[in-house]
């Protein structure tokens, strides 16, 4: 449930902003960190990715060229791969994924089966069974810890983890029952990345991060 929030008093010694300093007044028409609500976040209206985890405002780092390229190779692959199937496609950030009360996350890459078409929101999706992230620079404890175990915790069968780093792709699963991921393989230079949920896709590491391709 949204609380009220009080407005935010102005600094005894800086109540209205002067040329330089930052617009305090637009500020303080926001909710503070800790404060914002489902309702507020999706009122925002903005072209950064933004996620919220338990009222607080997450950013992540505007992608670069290289993270959008690995983004596209890897979904014009799934894309390729659903179509054949006659599955549902893939879809990319910014797309919100709700994985709990308060927890909206913005997988780079995220998929839902046909069975759940009723979480395919207009403006978020209630859940997924795959998503991919290619892990940025300031984001690697994000990626790696925070949503490795968010994304086990809401139930997503699949994470792809996209390390540029390190030049690896980690698959990891989630076996019946378990609250946490299990790798199934984690891939680097000269291997194929196997999804388990798409039987038949594969990913040769090699070519993904290969500089030619991504020229």
């Amino acid at each position: 449930m949204s609380t009220v929030q009080e407005p935010i008093a102005a600094p005894a010694e800086e109540p209205t902003s002067d040329v330089g300093d930052p617009t305090w007044e637009i500020a303080r028409l926001f909710p503070l960190q800790g404060h914002w609500s489902e309702s507020e976040y999706f009122a925002l209206e903005t072209k950064q990715l933004v996620e919220l985890v338990d009222g607080k405002l997450e950013f992540p780092p505007m992608p670069t060229t290289s993270h959008q390229w690995l983004v596209m190779f890897i979904h014009r692959a799934l894309y390729i791969y659903t179509e054949e199937r006659k599955l549902p496609p893939p879809y990319f950030a910014g797309l919100p994924l709700r994985l709990r009360e308060n927890l909206i996350r913005e997988p780079d890459i995220l998929w839902l089966s046909g069975e759940k078409e009723k979480q395919r929101g207009e403006q978020y999706w209630g859940t997924a069974d795959f998503v991919l992230e290619v892990v940025s620079p300031g984001g690697r404890t994000r990626d790696l810890v925070e949503k490795k175990r968010e994304y086990a915790a809401a139930g997503i069968f699949e994470y792809w983890i996209v390390d540029p780093k390190e030049r690896t792709v980690a698959v990891l699963t989630l076996n019946d029952g378990d609250t946490e991921y299990s790798e199934s393989g984690l891939y680097q230079h000269g291997d194929v990345a196997k999804s388990v949920l798409f039987q038949g896709f594969e990913i040769a590491v090699a070519e993904l991060f290969s500089s030619d391709a991504q020229a």
